[in-house]
């Protein structure tokens, strides 16, 4: 018997940040959108834990206790006194390190796939202290769709989102580390005062009304200059988008991936054959949004 979970990427519409915490951790005003592209979670069992990948960037994923998927599995046994005896396989297509919550969506679709592959019944707001124990991005790639992350991003409110939302992902030539690029934001904010992170209402209307305009306008990623001083190449991925006809061009996340609103499916097309011939990026991708959380297949 084996169980197979989908569990989708995402994309920050906004992401304030505020200053850094006496634990190290930054209060945030995150608003998670989940889009189109889908890691799948394979658990079987095995006579020991036992984590294998296949897919772009599996190289880069590492296989042993510290993955995201293998320290989701032992959670849950842990709490349950079961022993964590599966062998979980990563089907990745979320870009690896690549601030579209991989790792996270790895995670949850572990959770869920081991709690049913194992019949443990955890009711969800379990899983959701499981994910939060986790990762701050865990949670929401559980739910899905669209939702208001804040204290670390773990404290999740849904959103209603009221059409669908086109999008194009550049693929960066590297990663970049989720932990250097707030390392690189607090050395950026040094000595000026950072105001708590607020959640824009314009933000949460244009998704509400499903208005990709209004929402390219409101867009914003407090992280995006500590990325660009890291990786400045990023900039030119972004001129390209918008070169091509985007709404909008914003670092996804921790980055690197560059996220693109289009007006439509058509543009998206067009948008992602531009960044590919731009040679600004390793590949282009189109996704729509909102999309599904953790799915059991």
């Amino acid at each position: 018997m084996s169980v197979t979970v989908r569990v989708p990427a995402k994309v920050n519409v906004q992401l304030a940040v505020g200053g850094a915490r006496p634990d190290g951790y930054h209060d945030l005003a995150n608003v998670f959108l989940a889009v189109g592209l889908y890691d799948e979670i394979t658990v079987t069992p095995s006579d020991r834990l036992r984590v294998t990948c296949s897919g772009p960037d599996a190289a880069q994923v590492p296989l042993d206790r510290t993955n995201l998927a293998a320290r989701a599995a032992l959670t849950l046994a842990g709490r349950r006194g079961l022993d964590a005896a599966v062998h979980l396989h990563i089907a990745k297509d979320i870009p690896v390190a690549g601030g579209m919550a991989g790792g996270s969506a790895d995670g949850a679709g572990a959770l869920v796939a081991c709690d049913t592959l194992w019949g443990t019944r955890a009711s969800r707001e379990e899983l959701l202290d499981i994910c939060a124990e986790l990762g701050s991005d865990v949670p929401f790639s559980l739910v899905g769709g669209a939702a208001l992350g804040t204290g670390r991003g773990e404290r999740l409110e849904p959103l209603e989102v009221g059409g669908t939302f086109h999008w194009v992902f550049a693929m960066a030539g590297r990663g970049l580390s989720t932990p250097a690029v707030f390392r690189e934001f607090d050395r950026l904010g040094e000595g000026v005062p950072i105001p708590g992170p607020v959640a824009s209402q314009d933000v949460l209307d244009a998704l509400s009304k499903g208005d990709a305009p209004a929402l390219a306008a409101a867009v914003s990623n407090d992280l995006q200059p500590a990325a660009l001083s890291l990786y400045p190449e990023l900039a030119d991925a972004l001129a390209a988008g918008r070169s091509a006809g985007a709404l909008a061009a914003l670092v996804s996340g921790s980055g690197p991936t560059t996220a693109f609103l289009a007006p439509d499916a058509a543009g998206a097309a067009r948008i992602a054959g531009s960044l590919a011939e731009s040679g600004t990026c390793r590949s282009a991708r189109v996704a729509a949004s909102p999309a599904p959380g953790a799915t059991v297949l």
